[in-house]
């Protein structure tokens, strides 16, 4: 807003459509706007700017009629109403309608009864499993924009406020900056979001949003005196978001266990056992998407030999199935710290953070990232096992590989009905993949007979 005409327009017309951003002409349908309204208030918000279709400027002037038909759709057309706001911005070739989008605080839906989600640069209509996950996601997100009290925005860092504006590329003061990323109440409070994102140190107050890194000796993390963390190897990283994520990924890049291998240019060196992108990705996620509401927990990075897990309060939204990674909907549990860890450059957020873990891991060859949900919580574990071939997991039974995961994740013996019940598989399933694995010497059977009720599988070096 602060800029002249025609830095607005180059703004508002030439960076590609997003997330956050999506052009239409003035001429849209009602029904059709209500769902990218709808679609931007059950994601992280974002504007829609009427009247530029196509590189060419509608006049909102030209189009009285038009425009209080606009600002009637999220009271007309959606349900409960999105607290859209309106703005007339003026640009050479006349004047333009944005909708400033925020994020919801409840699952919004259109008038005939259907829920969107903005995913990348479209927008998607949810099934009746994907509206239920977003439904007990948006009841997580009423955290963050809740204000923290006695806190104003005068005791947030002035250096971290600055990254922002530059990643905004904003002129806007500190207070209309936060309000624009509705990081402030709509009294002007400081949310729950803004103090974790810049504040000097939120752990004042909030003292379980800190991370922790551990760096083990051995692949078994041990108890009492036989744990296994290294001297100085258990560090808490407090601090604003942004500065904390740097300091843990430079730990990380130093604790994760390196062999020398071939590297991308060609030259044999140290290589991570676990790529960085991928297990970077994963703590980057960990941070934006945890529970903050949570106040017993925080996240966990544990370094081990062969191995980096990272776990993180708060459980997927709804009824995903955690061994099937690739089919979690994108539903960002805190959509405003979500959207300033774009602007600050932390993310990309296009729904892609657990496919790229996924690819990372295939592209090197080891095995695909494991995901656990606990009562509380979710723990992915990172191998540095090779994958099977393509031709031994070819001749594997159905579920073998699931099997396999689940044994290297949990790294201690189980019984075969424990096994079947963390698979899904039935029993007589779940043994034929185990003796399948057994004679590859993927896994191994301990017992005393057949009929042993205590017998267990488990990796071979266990």
């Amino acid at each position: 807003m602060p800029m002249g005409p025609e830095k607005r327009l180059e703004a508002l017309g030439r960076p590609r459509e997003d997330q956050w951003l999506e052009r239409k002409s003035l001429r849209v349908a009602p029904e059709v706007l209500a769902r990218s309204i709808v679609g931007f208030a059950n994601a992280e918000g974002g504007l829609i700017v009427l009247g530029l279709s196509d590189g060419v400027v509608e006049d909102a002037s030209h189009y009285a009629s038009r425009v209080n038909a606009v600002r009637r759709v999220p009271h007309t057309h959606c349900a409960p109403p999105p607290r859209a706001r309106f703005h007339e911005v003026e640009v050479p070739g006349g004047t333009l309608l944005v909708i400033d989008v925020p994020p919801g605080d409840t699952l919004h839906e259109t008038t005939n009864g259907e829920c969107y989600l903005r995913v990348g640069d479209s927008i998607t209509k949810l099934t009746a499993t994907q509206r239920e996950e977003l439904a007990y996601d948006r009841g997580a997100a009423q955290f963050e924009a809740r204000a923290v009290a006695d806190v104003t925005v005068a005791d947030l860092d002035s250096g971290l406020l600055a990254q922002l504006r530059t990643g905004m590329g904003s002129g806007l003061e500190d207070t209309k900056m936060l309000a624009a990323r509705s990081l402030l109440t709509p009294s002007g409070g400081v949310t729950v979001a803004a103090y974790l994102l810049f504040h000097e140190h939120p752990q004042e107050l909030m003292p379980h949003a800190h991370i922790r890194v551990l760096r083990h000796l051995s692949s078994e993390a041990g108890t009492g005196s036989r744990q296994s963390v290294m001297e100085g190897g258990d560090v808490r990283i407090e601090g604003a978001i942004e500065p904390s994520l740097r300091q843990a990924t430079a730990l990380l890049d130093e604790w994760v266990p390196k062999r020398q291998a071939l590297r991308d240019d060609g030259r044999f060196g140290p290589v991570p056992v676990v790529p960085r992108d991928a297990w970077l990705e994963g703590l980057v996620n960990a941070v934006v998407h945890r529970s903050y509401s949570m106040a017993g927990d925080h996240i966990r990075v544990a370094v081990f030999p062969d191995r980096v897990e990272i776990e993180s309060p708060g459980r997927f939204p709804g009824v995903v199935d955690p061994s099937r990674p690739l089919e979690i909907a994108r539903y960002a549990r805190n959509p405003r710290i979500a959207r300033v860890c774009n602007d600050l450059g932390i993310t990309q957020e296009r729904g892609e953070g657990i496919r790229r873990i996924v690819d990372e891991m295939r592209l090197s060859g080891l095995e695909d990232p494991v995901y656990r949900q606990t009562s509380g919580s979710v723990r992915l574990t990172l191998f540095g096992n090779t994958r099977l071939s393509e031709k031994v997991a070819a001749s594997l039974p159905t579920g073998a590989q699931d099997v396999l995961r689940i044994l290297r994740s949990v790294r201690q013996p189980m019984g075969t009905g424990e096994i079947a019940d963390a698979v899904g598989l039935a029993r007589p399933a779940t043994i034929r993949a185990l003796k399948a694995l057994q004679q590859i010497n993927e896994v191994q059977w301990r017992g005393t007979s057949k009929q042993d009720p205590r017998a267990t599988w488990s990796l071979p070096e266990l």
